[in-house]
């Protein structure tokens, strides 16, 4: 069957306890990790969140961008037991949305893709809002000069 001990992970395959499900026909492992990045991305697709993750997650995430790709787990801490899960999300909010609209938004993805994809229950996902994006500061600086 599945672990007996829950595990806390951010998606590190290091440290990632695989759940495991047997069946008549076989057996079926689903990594920590493998949550983390479906959870991730339910969240990433909710209205208003502009970004995962905190100011240094989201700092060393564009380095690893960069290099190999954009990280889906980025801001999402998961604690797996036999059946059941629970989700951390930390995001930035899009200015000036409702903050608990779209914390509400993202629980509920989160809920609907973990439950449906991999077959969890989620007991409870937790939202932090870390930090709001104001549409200025996608602006360019250069533009808004008052000399050159």
């Amino acid at each position: 069957m599945a672990n007996t001990t829950p595990t806390s992970t951010t998606a590190t395959p290091a440290v990632s306890t695989p759940t495991n499900v047997q069946t008549s026909l076989g057996k079926t492992v689903i990594n920590d990790s493998v949550v983390a990045k479906v959870a991730g991305i339910a969240a990433r697709e909710a209205r208003g969140v502009y970004a995962l993750g905190g100011g240094a997650a989201r700092a060393f995430g564009a380095i690893r961008e960069a290099v190999a790709g954009t990280d889906q787990s980025q801001g999402i801490t998961v604690e797996v037991g036999e059946t059941q899960v629970a989700v951390d999300v930390t995001i930035v909010a899009e200015y000036p949305l409702s903050l608990q609209d779209v914390a509400d938004g993202v629980r509920r993805g989160v809920i609907e893709a973990v439950e449906t994809i991999v077959g969890l229950e989620v007991t409870e996902v937790n939202v932090t809002v870390n930090d709001v994006h104001l549409p200025s500061d996608d602006k360019d600086d250069a533009a808004e000069a008052r000399v050159q």
